[in-house]
C-alpha cells in the first residue's frame, strides 16, 4: 500500500471520481478491475487453504464484476469454485460484463444457493458504493449465510454495509477479512460497518497516489501522523511552565473524583505543572488525595477573574465533577479565549443557552474543545443527531461547524472534527475503554496537548489515539485510574 495513501478516508462518491479519473488519464478500467479481483482471489487462497468450495456471490455491477475475476482466478489455481449471480448476468454492461465473459465457470441464480459445511463465502454483490437498503433475495443469503456461520471473504465492503455511514442497510454479511482498493471508506472505521467488515487489508490496484489525493477530502484515519510534528519531547533545560500549566476546575465535596482524574492524567500526559481549582468546601477532600498536582482555592466567578490575570495560566478543562448550572455557565463563557477542554457538566450546562456559548467561542478566538458522548451530543446538537442522513463523521463536522470548537465525538469509533471539515476518526480504542472515569483521563490529556502548545485538533486526536494506546496497555480489567498509570509517551 502506498504510504501517502495509508492513513487516508475516501468516501465511495470520491472513489467513483477516482475510477473515473483514472479511465480518464488513459488507464484501462479493465485492468485495474483485474488487479482487484486477483488481489481477492490470492487472499481467499491465503486465508483459506483448506476450504472445499469457494462459493463466489456476484451482484449486479463492478463489485461483482470483481467477483467473476475472482472465481476464474481461484478455479485456474485448482480450486473448487461455485458461483452464484444476483440477477441475470446478460443484464452486465462495460468491465462487469467483459469480466463475466472472460469467466468459463456456469453461473447460477442466487436463489438456489445452499451453504454446506466447508464452504467459504466470496462477497461480491455490493461494494462501498450501497447507499439503499438490500432487495429481498439477498437479504435472504446474508441471513441464510449468516446463520451458517461460514466464513466470508469481502470485497471491497461487507454486502450490506453503507460505505458511507458505516450503517447496516437491512442486512449485512459479518466478515472475517475485507478486501479493499486504495484506500479505506468511512464504512471500514465507522461502526457497525467496522465489526462487520473483520480484518482489513488495502490492496493498492495500480491508481496513481496523486490521483486519490486530488479527489479525497481531509479526512483521515488518527495516528501519529497528524499530530507528529507537535508531539516534540521536553528540551535540556526546559522548566515546568515552557512545558505548560494546566488548570482543571473541581466540583464540590461529594464530587472531587473526576477532576481529580483529569489532574492526574494532564500531569501524566505532559502538562509541566498542573493545579486544581477547588470551592472552599472541597480543599481538604482535594488536598488529603493530592501529591503533584498543586491546589488553589477558586470557588467564584471573581476567584477565577483574579486568576486569569496570570497569563501563564492558558488552558483549562471544566466540566468533570463540575456540576450543572449557572456556576458552570459563567466559568465558561469567561475561558473562551483560552485553551479550554469543555467536558461532561460543563457542555450539559448548555443545552438551553448553546448559541451564547457558540457565539462566545466564535467572538473570543480560543482553542476550545468540547468532548460529548452520545447523549451529550444529543442534548447539545439535536437537530444534527436527529439527522439520519448524516455520518457520525458528517456529524462531528457540522456540530464543529455550528460551535465553532473542536468536537471529539466520543464512542467505540471516536471521530475528532474541526470547524474547517477536517477531520479524524480513532481505530485504536479497545472495548473496555467504557468505563467510569475514562472520558474524564480523556479530558485531561487532551488538556496537556493543548498547554503544551498543540493547536486544538491535533491536541485531541493526539489524546484520543494515546487514550486508546493506554486502554490496551492496561488491559481489559482497566480502571480510570490504570488508564493514567498506563499513559504512553508520545510517539
Amino acid at each position: 500500500m502506498h504510504d501517502a495513501l495509508q492513513d487516508m478516508l475516501v468516501t465511495p462518491n470520491e472513489m467513483a471520481a477516482i475510477d473515473k479519473d483514472a479511465a480518464d488519464s488513459g488507464i484501462d478500467s479493465f485492468s485495474l478491475m483485474r488487479s482487484a479481483g486477483m488481489a481477492v482471489s490470492a487472499a481467499a487462497l491465503r486465508l483459506f487453504p483448506a476450504t472445499s468450495r469457494f462459493v463466489v456471490l456476484c451482484g449486479p455491477g463492478n463489485n461483482g464484476g470483481d467477483g467473476y475475476v475472482a472465481a476464474e482466478a481461484l478455479a485456474e489455481s485448482g480450486a473448487q469454485v461455485a458461483l452464484f449471480s444476483l440477477g441475470d448476468p446478460r443484464k452486465l454492461r462495460g468491465d462487469a460484463a467483459k469480466a463475466r465473459s472472460a469467466c468459463r465457470l456456469a453461473v447460477v441464480d442466487i436463489e438456489s444457493y445452499q451453504p454446506k459445511s466447508g464452504d467459504v463465502i466470496v462477497d461480491a454483490l455490493f461494494g462501498a458504493g450501497l447507499a439503499r437498503d438490500l432487495a429481498d433475495a439477498a437479504r435472504k443469503v446474508v441471513k441464510q449465510v449468516n446463520a451458517s456461520r461460514i466464513p466470508v471473504l469481502a470485497v471491497d465492503l461487507p454486502s450490506g454495509i453503507d460505505g458511507r455511514t458505516g450503517e447496516v442497510r437491512g442486512a449485512s454479511f459479518t466478515a472475517a477479512h475485507t478486501v479493499t482498493f486504495m484506500a479505506p471508506k468511512p464504512g471500514h472505521v465507522l461502526m457497525p460497518g467496522r465489526v462487520l467488515s473483520g480484518a482489513l487489508e488495502v490492496f493498492d490496484i495500480g491508481i496513481p497516489a496523486r490521483l486519490v489525493a486530488a479527489r479525497a477530502s481531509d479526512l483521515r484515519i488518527n495516528g501519529p501522523a497528524i499530530w507528529r510534528q507537535y508531539a516534540v519531547g521536553p528540551e535540556a533545560g526546559t522548566h515546568k511552565y515552557k512545558r505548560g500549566h494546566l488548570a482543571v476546575l473541581s466540583g464540590g465535596p461529594t464530587s472531587t473524583g473526576a477532576a481529580r482524574l483529569s489532574a492526574t492524567a494532564g500531569l501524566v500526559a505532559g502538562a509541566g505543572l498542573v493545579t486544581l481549582g477547588s470551592p472552599r468546601e472541597a480543599m481538604a477532600v482535594n488536598a488529603s488525595h493530592l501529591t503533584a498536582v498543586m491546589l488553589k482555592e477558586i470557588g467564584s466567578a471573581a476567584d477565577l477573574a483574579e486568576w486569569l490575570q496570570d497569563k501563564r495560566l492558558g488552558t483549562f478543562v471544566l466540566g468533570p465533577g463540575f456540576g450543572v448550572g449557572k456556576k458552570a455557565r459563567d466559568f465558561a463563557l469567561m475561558l473562551c479565549d483560552r485553551a479550554l477542554v469543555l467536558d461532561a457538566d460543563g457542555m450539559s450546562s448548555f443545552q438551553q443557552a448553546r448559541g451564547e456559548l457558540f457565539e462566545k467561542i466564535a467572538a473570543s478566538g480560543g482553542q476550545v474543545v468540547m468532548t460529548p458522548h452520545e447523549g451529550e451530543f444529543v442534548r447539545l446538537f439535536p437537530e444534527i443527531a436527529a439527522d439520519a442522513a448524516l455520518s457520525k463523521i458528517e456529524k462531528a463536522q457540522a456540530a464543529a461547524r455550528l460551535s465553532h470548537a473542536v468536537i471529539v465525538y466520543k464512542g467505540p469509533d471516536t471521530v475528532v472534527a474541526a470547524p474547517s471539515g477536517r477531520a479524524v476518526v480513532n481505530t485504536n480504542a479497545p472495548p473496555w475503554l467504557a468505563t467510569a472515569g475514562s472520558g474524564d483521563v480523556l479530558a485531561g490529556m487532551i488538556g496537556a496537548h493543548l498547554a503544551q502548545g498543540f493547536p486544538a485538533f491535533e491536541a485531541a486526536a493526539a489524546a484520543v489515539w494515546r487514550h486508546g494506546e493506554a486502554g490496551i496497555r492496561a488491559g481489559h480489567t482497566a480502571t480510570a485510574e490504570m488508564l493514567v498509570e498506563h499513559i504512553p509517551p508520545l510517539p
